[in-house]
């Protein structure tokens, strides 16, 4: 009987121990990270630290979103691109071009997880033959295997046979950067080394739901520039698409929406999750991008907060219509 008592106090006082231990365990991690926040980043951080450049082109009104109805994607691009202007607007002679497509899962490309190669190997082409790039990089940091993500939906091979040249992200391609009055990206890790070498940057990513956001389109693809443990956004999804959104300033985006994934976002792995809605979107507004992208998801752009929060923080337009998109069908 004593014994038995003796152990029970002995339980007990080892679990208040444990709580006691972990409490002041959580207590210093909190101190510390109020020590970091009130002294600012170390002094590595604060040389790795970049801001990065502006890739935009002037705009030239009447030609910021074009809107293509047809069901070949290559025949799609290159009218929603001649309609902005050619891509002798965006892209000039020597130039070297960072495509940043969404390549987050290791999933074959009719499943619609990933951009469509050769949506993306068209782009490349387009870059080299009228914009006579001097070189096209194409380049993502996806969730899975980078290697197996390329690989398996068919954008490395595409990109190869396009001419472009596939960066695989390594520790080494990432700097931290701070969006300036944002409150999540702060001393935080981007893919910076290939946009480092661009003079232009292009967004391709997929139209899809998405069971966070809603929907991952324009603005979401720049969450494959993040490193570091950036699942914790996921808390505020919609904050830290907004704050991508003003902190990258793209070239153009392109948005698929050849083969919408209507359900199961952002992976899906059924075509019965897909539906055909042959649209392609160009545009030098991503907000605006999006915009006309959520309808083609059956949604209003006000139900999507992101995109209000990106307006607000002056990365768009969610008035797309405001922008008289040129639109066009192709047979």
């Amino acid at each position: 009987m004593n014994k038995a008592n003796d152990n029970n106090l002995t339980r007990r006082q080892f679990v208040a121990r444990v709580v006691k231990a972990g409490a002041s365990v959580a207590a210093a991690g909190i101190v510390a990270g109020l020590a970091l926040d009130k002294e600012g980043p170390s002094a590595q951080a604060q040389a790795d630290m970049v801001t990065l450049p502006d890739f935009s082109v002037p705009a030239q009104d009447g030609k910021i979103i074009s809107i293509v109805k047809g069901a070949d994607r290559e025949r799609g691009v290159n009218k929603a691109i001649e309609l902005l202007g050619g891509i002798e607007r965006f892209i000039k002679p020597d130039d070297t071009v960072v495509i940043k497509p969404n390549v987050a899962f290791a999933s074959i490309p009719a499943l619609g997880a990933t951009a469509n190669p050769q949506l993306i190997a068209e782009v490349v082409r387009l870059c080299y033959a009228r914009g006579r790039a001097r070189r096209v990089y194409v380049t993502d940091n996806p969730i899975n295997d980078p290697a197996s993500c390329f690989a398996i939906s068919g954008i490395a091979k595409a990109v190869e046979q396009a001419g472009g040249i596939l960066l695989l992200p390594k520790d080494s391609s990432f700097k931290t950067t701070t969006l300036a009055g944002g409150r999540l990206i702060n001393n935080w890790p981007v893919l910076y080394e290939p946009l480092a070498k661009a003079d232009k940057l292009i967004g391709i990513a997929p139209v899809k739901d998405h069971s966070r956001a809603m929907a991952s389109m324009s603005m979401k693809n720049w969450y494959g520039l993040l490193g570091g443990r950036r699942n914790v956004f996921h808390q505020d999804i919609n904050t830290i698409i907004a704050e991508l959104a003003m902190l990258v300033k793209p070239t153009l985006v392109i948005l698929d929406g050849t083969e919408v994934m209507m359900t199961n976002g952002p992976t899906g792995g059924s075509f019965s999750d897909l539906k055909r809605k042959d649209t392609i979107i160009a545009s030098c507004d991503q907000v605006a991008a999006d915009a006309f992208g959520s309808t083609l998801l059956g949604l209003r752009p006000d139900s999507l907060p992101y995109l209000a929060k990106a307006q607000a923080g002056g990365a768009g337009t969610t008035d797309y219509m405001s922008l008289k998109p040129l639109m066009a069908d192709i047979i």
